[in-house]
């Protein structure tokens, strides 16, 4: 009782402060029941005169309420389906820059990770040069054993920072409950989960290691990208507060005009940018969500650079086909396919009409056909599929939608860079590539290969089964609770079963492959 009294309290602290910087301007009163619509109208009495232009009413607000805030913002920036478009992009700039703790602080933690000194690590350790909610980055020198000299980026966390995140994060968690009861149909939206994925994704964010791995995964999957790389990580400088990477010399994408002064083709990086980003989220599975030009550089070779994984998006083999089926077919005006595509995903409910899925989906590729190729945003396309989608009952699927915001942030760097860029030109080999690898004939012979592979798991459990299945009855037994021809009653029916799940299995795989091959 006490502990939701706290949370009530801190959470209307979140409201008013919200309210008076004008963060409650985005939300639509036409979307609330009546109650909340008249709570809207009292909230919105409270905005302080004259605020004026300049950072936006939901950066002013959650910058006020402190880092744990500013960490949701940018999150939910990621989510413009919550609060949508206008206030994502009021958050897509939100900085996530404080003042650096002290230096003495930094070398007792680097210290306390791994036990030595910090003079006997490494060579040199500066001041910080970047600082945020979360850690601050200093630039430090080691030598290795043969002698070679190398420069890390060494990331740290911020001291006091978990506890902070742990109590704000029960204040939020409060509050989408309390969301949930006022408003029903906010449920579609998911709230309490959206801050379910928000805690996870922070409490990963402050495991270095395991942004060490999501870095390492990044590198091995685009070792053979010519034209993007990924930092090295030092896993012998990482620890739970600490992580080492290589340090990157580059220029940033936003300074257009210093690529120009080094020799570097903005046209062939604005490509790449694209390119990369699509490669893995389709390819792999597995995207750089946080694209923005801050994190993104060209080092000397022309080669694209991607730094701070704090948060990555993962698409399933299903949502990779959904996606790649999807731009294929707005590209080939295959508006019937695209609606296909979201049935047999089971994203719409089966009781809707896949014809007028596809008439509601044609709505918003005819007028893209009619402008010119460098003036079409398949981030825009997305975003109007998204809102299609909600009329015919599809519910909010975090992962796309986490897509979908990545790849507006990254068609702004990609335009930024070449403004005439034709988005879906650059886009359809990579689309054409994966869905002819993955849903071709190889594709479907690799599918039935899983399958089987699968199946004989299943099988080779059997006996294992069957052995438990002996001392279960064994047990029952020697306790005298069972009667005996009962208990073997059950067991011949358990082998009967056995046998009888068996011939199904190999019946299902033997089908399996004869409709893999006829289709092939």
């Amino acid at each position: 009782m006490l502990g939701s009294i706290v949370h009530l309290l801190r959470g209307a602290r979140v409201g008013f402060v919200l309210a008076r910087e004008g963060g409650l301007s985005f939300v639509d009163p036409y979307e609330l029941p009546t109650h909340l619509r008249f709570a809207l109208k009292l909230g919105r009495m409270l905005e302080r005169p004259g605020l004026g232009s300049g950072a936006g009413p939901l950066q002013r607000a959650l910058t006020r309420l402190g880092p744990s805030y500013v960490k949701f913002g940018q999150f939910l920036a990621t989510r413009p389906d919550i609060v949508g478009m206008s206030a994502a992009r009021d958050l897509e700039t939100l900085q996530d820059r404080v003042p650096p703790f002290p230096q003495a602080q930094a070398l007792r933690v680097v210290e306390a990770a791994f036990g030595k000194s910090v003079q006997t690590l490494f060579v040199s350790f500066s001041e910080p040069i970047a600082a945020a909610s979360i850690a601050q980055v200093h630039k430090a020198h080691i030598i290795d054993a043969d002698g070679t000299e190398r420069v890390l980026a060494v990331k740290i966390m911020r001291p006091g920072v978990r506890e902070r995140f742990q109590r704000d994060l029960q204040v939020m968690r409060f509050m989408a409950r309390v969301v949930h009861t006022l408003s029903p149909k906010a449920e579609r939206l998911r709230p309490r989960e959206v801050v379910e994925i928000l805690a996870r994704s922070v409490m990963m964010e402050m495991d270095f290691r395991l942004e060490a791995a999501a870095m390492s995964e990044l590198a091995q999957n685009t070792k053979d990208d010519a034209d993007f790389r990924v930092p090295k990580p030092d896993w012998e400088l990482t620890a739970r507060d600490v992580l080492s990477s290589e340090w990157i010399d580059g220029i940033r994408l936003n300074d257009r005009a210093a690529i120009v002064a080094a020799g570097h083709d903005p046209k062939a990086l604005g490509l790449a940018v694209i390119q990369s980003f699509l490669r893995h989220a389709i390819r792999d599975g597995f995207f750089h969500a946080d694209m923005h030009p801050g994190n993104l550089f060209v080092d000397p070779t022309g080669t694209l650079v991607a730094v701070d994984f704090g948060i990555m998006g993962r698409l399933g083999l299903m949502e990779r086909r959904f996606l790649a089926e999807i731009l294929l077919g707005f590209i080939l005006r295959d508006y019937r396919r695209v609606a296909q595509v979201h049935f047999e995903a089971g994203y719409v409910p089966a009781h809707h009409s896949v014809d007028d899925f596809a008439q509601a989906i044609r709505a918003i590729g005819e007028p893209i056909h009619q402008r010119k190729a460098d003036e079409i945003s398949m981030a825009k396309v997305l975003t109007l599929l998204f809102d299609i989608t909600a009329l015919f009952d599809m519910r909010t699927r975090t992962e796309l939608v986490m897509l979908q915001k990545t790849m507006v942030v990254v068609e702004g760097v990609a335009r930024s860079l070449d403004p005439q860029l034709d988005m879906w030109t650059g886009a359809e080999p990579v689309v054409r590539g994966w869905i002819a690898r993955n849903l071709g004939p190889i594709g479907r012979i690799e599918g039935v290969g899983r399958a089987a592979l699968t199946i004989t798991d299943v099988i080779s459990d059997i006996p294992d089964l069957a052995q438990r299945l002996r001392r279960i009855l064994v047990r029952l037994d020697e306790s005298g609770t069972g009667d005996a021809s009962r208990l073997e009653g059950s067991a011949r029916f358990e082998r009967r079963r056995a046998i009888w799940s068996t011939a199904a299995l190999w019946a299902i795989a033997v089908g399996a492959l004869v409709m893999a091959f006829r289709s092939a």
